[in-house]
Parts: C-alpha cells; sequence; structure tokens
C-alpha cells in the first residue's frame, strides 16, 4: 500500500508539472479587414500611417473592395475578418443565425456633415419632401441607401406608399443620371452628394435632420470575435487613437481625405474633413427600427435579438 502511494504521488506531481508546461496556443495577431472605397474608413489608414496598430502588437492587412456585394461576399467566405459596413448589411447576415456582430458605430451624421441626401435633379420642380409624392427615387433597393429615403421621407409626412423607389444600383451611375436630368430625384452618399449639389442639384433632406436612423458601424465574423478577441480590442483602441487624431487635426489629413473618400474634383479644395463620433454603439431602439423595417421588406424572418446584432465587450475600456 505504501508503495502504490507513494507511485500515485509521483504521478499526480508529475502531472501538475507537465501541466504547468502546457501554454495555451498564443493568439493570431493578424486581422483581415477589408476596405470599400469610402471616407468611413480613413482612421484605418491612419492608423496604419502613425503606426498604432504596431504600437499594440497587432497586424492589419486591408484588403481593397470594390463594392458591398464584393465585401459581403469575402466576409461569407472567411476571406477577411472585419468589415466597415451597415445594419441592414448586418441583418441580412444574421437572418438566420449570427455570422457577424457590429462592434462600434464608424460614422454618424453631424449637423454640417450628413452621411446621405435626398436630391433633386437640377431643372426638376422638386424643392420639399412633398415634392417627391409618388416620384421614382434613384437608390439600391434592399440596402441602407432605401431604409434612409423612405424613413426620412415618412418622418416629412409622406405615406409609406407614397415613397417610390428606382433600383440604379451603381452609386456613380445614379449620380450621372440625376444631373442629366434621367432621374428626378436620387438618394447619395457624401461626399458625391456634396459633388452633386455643386454640379446644380438641389437638396430634399438628408440624415443630419434624424441622425438616430444613418450609421455605419465596424463588424466583425463570429469566428473573428471568438478567436482573435484581444487583437479586435486593441483594433478598436487603434482605431479610436486615430479619429481622435483626425477631430483634432483634419486638415493634415486632407490628401487622404481626397485619395481615399473618392471626392469629385469640382469639390477637392472645399470639401473638408467631416468628425468621426466618439466611442459607441447603435442603440436597441436603433437596432429595432432598422429590423423592422427588413421583416416588413421580407429581408428577414424572425425577431433578430439585439445581442446578435451588436456586441459591446469589445470597446476600448
Amino acid at each position: 500500500m505504501n508503495s502504490k502511494f507513494k507511485l500515485l504521488s509521483i504521478l499526480a506531481v508529475l502531472l501538475i508539472v507537465l501541466g504547468g508546461c502546457v501554454q495555451a496556443p498564443q493568439e493570431d495577431t493578424k486581422l483581415k479587414i477589408s476596405l470599400i472605397p469610402v471616407l468611413d474608413t480613413i482612421p484605418i489608414f491612419v492608423a496604419q500611417q502613425n503606426g498604432y496598430f504596431k504600437e499594440l502588437g497587432i497586424e492589419v492587412e486591408g484588403v481593397p473592395v470594390k463594392s458591398p456585394q464584393e465585401q459581403n461576399a469575402l466576409v461569407q467566405s472567411g476571406q477577411v475578418d472585419g468589415m466597415l459596413t451597415d445594419l441592414v448589411v448586418v441583418g441580412i447576415f444574421n437572418k438566420q443565425t449570427p455570422q457577424v456582430k457590429a462592434v462600434y458605430t464608424a460614422r454618424r451624421p453631424f449637423p454640417a456633415a450628413p452621411l446621405f441626401r435626398v436630391l433633386a435633379a437640377p431643372n426638376s420642380a422638386i424643392k420639399t419632401p412633398a415634392d417627391v409624392k409618388g416620384i421614382p427615387i434613384g437608390i439600391s433597393q434592399n440596402t441602407v441607401i432605401e431604409y434612409l429615403t423612405s424613413r426620412l421621407l415618412e418622418g416629412a409626412g409622406l405615406k409609406p406608399e407614397e415613397v417610390k423607389g428606382e433600383e440604379v444600383n451603381a452609386i456613380p451611375v445614379r449620380f450621372e443620371q440625376l444631373l442629366n436630368g434621367n432621374l428626378k430625384a436620387a438618394t447619395l452618399p457624401d461626399p458625391l452628394a456634396q459633388g452633386a449639389i455643386a454640379a446644380g442639384a438641389r437638396l430634399v433632406i438628408d440624415d443630419t435632420q434624424r441622425p438616430e436612423l444613418s450609421q455605419s458601424v465596424l463588424a466583425f465574423r463570429m469566428e473573428a470575435l471568438k478567436n482573435k478577441p484581444d487583437s479586435v480590442r486593441k483594433f478598436l483602441v487603434a482605431w479610436e487613437k486615430a479619429v481622435k487624431e483626425i477631430n483634432a487635426h483634419p486638415e493634415k489629413y486632407q490628401g487622404l481625405l481626397i485619395e481615399q473618400g473618392r471626392v469629385p474634383k469640382a469639390i477637392e479644395n472645399s470639401y473638408k474633413m467631416p468628425p468621426f463620433p466618439d466611442r459607441g454603439l447603435p442603440s436597441e431602439s436603433e437596432v429595432a427600427d432598422v429590423l423592422a423595417w427588413m421583416r416588413a421588406k421580407g429581408l428577414v424572418g424572425r425577431d433578430v435579438p439585439y445581442g446578435e446584432m451588436v456586441d459591446r465587450t469589445y470597446l476600448p475600456k
């Protein structure tokens, strides 16, 4: 019995020693982020340029994409970890089970800096939201642009059935068709919308009047959030540092704005860097409204919980 007890004791000690030597696998510190050509992604370029990612011990690889469709395909296939997108896209990804979550609000409208504007063609008679009643408005269907157009005009007094969208998916084509009069009205993102105004288009309404409706978000695949949580948190720390730098010295990054923000040549000298918001996430009511619109459109068939759309645990402390 004595020798048996000694043998068991030795085995127990060996197991403790060996267990102490086994280390948990190190987290992958590389993140792949799709870079859609909109000014909302500028903090990523500033963080990269100023070495913020390197300081925090992570490697961020930007993967350029030409369109939201290309971006969504990369996310779906797992070729990137994160993206800049909107709540409609997050809802579509999560219509059955959670695939991505929003972890940070990238942009919101500010009083002099809208994200989207509903515009009238230069020679049209449209001046107010009431004037677009029943008139086809150039949009991309089943997107945040359609959601915003509907909500903005309904908020201005139009009935849902009085808001008519016309599918013109490619934004540059929508811009051209508005200016040449093929479209009497269209919804465009800034800075292209401001370029259209400079070319004679007229503002009907923009999202500065309903800022709760409009925002872009940073979203990550569930696998990245599970397997690279510290790297995602460090990415957001670097993003936040870049935002503070941009807001403090916007003129310093004017060249980057023109290059990455696709600022039309006609307004390169007048269009200024918009402010970026402080730390935050979409509220429950904001998410609920987007999902209600999506359910009415048949884009989602279930009540997607707020916790499957948004995750606060990755925000910088």
